[in-house]
């Protein structure tokens, strides 16, 4: 698969590896802060990777030492000078659809962050599934520190994933976190030494990418019951009922891929 949207500074990248698409922002002069032409080649690669029923696991990454330190500075500035406008509506809303498009994608995503996820950044990371983080990379809500109400459902984006204790002082105090401790509260799922990063990130999506029709309808019910918000034990039954009696018939006519690799330990 080609880039999306071009390359370069407002631009992402595609490859497609064994089944896993890996979607790497490509502006690390900028610390890969998101403008609006980025985020409308973020949601086209979005659509590309749905339409592709061989990929069963996204990986999200970035080019450079830093996943993602916000909108744009320049973006941010221009929409101040007049918000109400119709453009500067616009030019946010595509921000605002790309965290939407990456949470929307079929198959199970992973974020592979290095250096830090600021505001937006924080939006779009948490719009995936799950996050292999380094040890050292910065978690920061960063929005009252420049003087902006939080905006993107970032509110929601920190409560569902961390808890609302987490989500208010990060919001409200301007908590900063590494890595390490994101993983304590329940905003990463592993944190390793940077170099790590994007191969255990390639390794985890190694095992949906082996059967990307089963990881995409598991993606789906997953979603659907973890919320938010939570279904109930009853609810969730009904949920994945059908999806596992498609997979029980597949495997019986021996139409299922041979097998997945196991997932690798967390730490």
């Amino acid at each position: 698969m080609s880039a999306p949207g071009g390359s370069g500074t407002d631009g992402i990248s595609v490859e497609v590896r064994d089944g896993v698409a890996v979607v790497t922002l490509q502006a690390p002069e900028r610390r890969n802060a998101l403008t609006v032409a980025m985020a409308e080649a973020l949601v086209q690669a979005c659509r590309d990777i749905d339409d592709d029923p061989q990929i069963g696991a996204v990986v999200l990454t970035a080019k450079g030492p830093y996943f993602c330190a916000g909108g744009d500075r320049a973006t941010l500035t221009a929409a101040g000078e007049d918000p109400a406008s119709s453009a500067m509506q616009r030019s946010i809303s595509a921000i605002y659809d790309a965290f939407v498009r990456v949470g929307h994608l079929l198959p199970p995503t992973i974020a592979a962050i290095r250096g830090g996820a600021v505001g937006a950044g924080l939006n779009l990371a948490l719009a995936t599934d799950v996050r292999v983080v380094a040890e050292d990379a910065v978690f920061l809500s960063g929005f009252l520190p420049i003087g902006l109400h939080p905006g993107g459902g970032h509110g929601a984006l920190l409560t569902r994933t961390a808890g609302p204790a987490t989500a208010k002082a990060m919001q409200l105090f301007g908590a900063e976190m590494s890595g390490t401790r994101a993983v304590e509260l329940g905003l990463a799922w592993a944190a390793v030494p940077k170099e790590d990063v994007l191969p255990r990130a390639l390794a985890l999506a190694a095992v949906p990418a082996a059967d990307p029709e089963l990881a995409r309808r598991t993606a789906a019910s997953v979603r659907m019951i973890s919320g938010p918000p939570h279904l109930s034990w009853e609810a969730a039954l009904e949920v994945e009922r059908a999806a596992q009696m498609w997979s029980m018939r597949r495997k019986h006519l021996g139409q299922a891929p041979a097998g997945a690799p196991r997932s690798p330990a967390t730490q």
